[in-house]
């Protein structure tokens, strides 16, 4: 189990990295870029961003780059906004968490649409 003091600098990044990304990164460019999770490392010298990018292939593409180029100004940019003795490193890391949600939306819909519809008494109890 996690420490409160990592879980609290867990949710920290997780604020500040994504108000970061919303401020610093071109929404049409890249497309809408949600932090799902931040894992930090025990020493907090490291940071896993695991990120979602919603839009267009070719957004989804570029906001998958625009995030490995701007890695190290990303990390300063969360350096002078979130006080700790280490700045973690930070690795960017895009899920499709968001298409797959989709995808079970999609097969939960068609089985609906399968099943037979509810028999409705018409006599009142």
């Amino acid at each position: 189990m996690q420490s409160l003091r990592i879980q609290r600098v867990r949710e920290l990044l997780k604020r500040e990295i994504g108000e970061i990304i919303r401020r610093e990164i071109s929404l049409e460019k890249a497309g809408l870029i949600t932090v799902n999770d931040v894992g930090v490392s025990n020493d907090l010298h490291s940071a896993t961003v695991f990120v979602s990018i919603v839009g267009k292939p070719e957004q989804q593409k570029a906001g998958a780059k625009i995030l490995r180029k701007e890695q190290k100004r990303l990390q300063s940019l969360v350096g002078r906004s979130v006080v700790l003795k280490y700045t973690p490193h930070l690795r960017f890391v895009v899920g499709d968490s968001i298409a797959q949600g989709n995808h079970i939306l999609e097969l939960i819909d068609e089985i609906e649409k399968t099943l037979p519809a509810p028999v409705q008494d018409d006599e009142p109890s």
